[in-house]
Formats: C-alpha cells, sequence, structure tokens
C-alpha cells in the first residue's frame, strides 16, 4: 500500500523540523518561527506518510531570502523553486522523493507554471542527488558558491510540458 501525498500541517512542524535538521548540512538548519514562516510563503509543501518524506517549494512571489532562491529570482520571471526534499533513512528506496516532484509537477502545471528549478550541492558534493534530477529531466543552468564560500551549488531547470 503506497503511502498517501499530503499537506504539511501545523500539527506536523515538529517532526518536519527534526528531520529537516537531521538533514542540515545537504539542507540547512531551521528553527521552528523560520520552518512556521516559510511554510506560510510556500507555494506547495507536502509529506508522504508518517513524516517519510517532506518537499517544500516556492514560486517567484514568496518572500524568501535564500541566495539560490534570488538567483532564480533574478534570471525567470515565473518559476517554482524547490527549496528542499528530504527522505527519512527508514523510508529510502521507495520512490518517495519522485512521487513528490512528480505531484509537484501536476501542481505546478495545474497552476500554469512551466519551469520547476533546484540547486544541488556541488561542494559537498551530492552525486547521488545530480543523478536523480537529471533522470528527472533537469538540466544544469549555472552555479554558485554561497555562504561565505563555505557551499558551491549547481543549480538545475525542468521545463513543464503544458
Amino acid at each position: 500500500m503506497t503511502a498517501p501525498i499530503d499537506r504539511i500541517a501545523q500539527g506536523d512542524e515538529g517532526d518536519v523540523l527534526a528531520l529537516n535538521n537531521e538533514h542540515a548540512a545537504e539542507l540547512s538548519w531551521l528553527e521552528a518561527e523560520r520552518l512556521s514562516f516559510l511554510l506560510g510563503e510556500a507555494f506547495y509543501a507536502r509529506r508522504i506518510g508518517d513524516l517519510e518524506a517532506f518537499i517544500m517549494t516556492f514560486d517567484q512571489e514568496a518572500n524568501y531570502d535564500s541566495p539560490n532562491f534570488i538567483w532564480f529570482r533574478e534570471r525567470y520571471e515565473r518559476f517554482i523553486y524547490v527549496d528542499r526534499v528530504v527522505v527519512a533513512a527508514h523510508a529510502r528506496g521507495r520512490g518517495h522523493a519522485r512521487r513528490l516532484y512528480e505531484d509537484l509537477f501536476e501542481h505546478a502545471e495545474r497552476a500554469g507554471h512551466t519551469l520547476v528549478t533546484c540547486e544541488v550541492n556541488a561542494d559537498p558534493p551530492n552525486p547521488v542527488s545530480d543523478a536523480f534530477h537529471a533522470a528527472l529531466g533537469f538540466t544544469e543552468v549555472g552555479e554558485a558558491v554561497i555562504h561565505g564560500g563555505k557551499k558551491a551549488v549547481r543549480y538545475y531547470v525542468k521545463q513543464i510540458v503544458t
């Protein structure tokens, strides 16, 4: 039986925060207040099952100060930015990230969007994420060094066919 994809509710925030912060090296550390704010700004924020995985995205109108989000905002008029996707260690290999992305693509298309964007760490490297995004049809469009040289990223886009 496949676990359902549901909206992240206020009651889920503690679990989302814990799962996010387990992966702070790949994402970024969040405090509870910041997570609540971001979820309020999100275009699409979903979880699978009993928080086996989650995704949080923003459209170009979001009040968000991430250097990666700003990079896309400076270059694209209309887009969905995937800020974070996390799969719990015990739930890996079940296709959750792919399901979340596919549901996002459908949601974005229904909202009239044609471009989904994201970034993947180049330093520290994340070859599994690079391969995953390539398999979903994302192509690299740029790179940057952020956080005072502590992290390097590659920027990706995927055209949504409407």
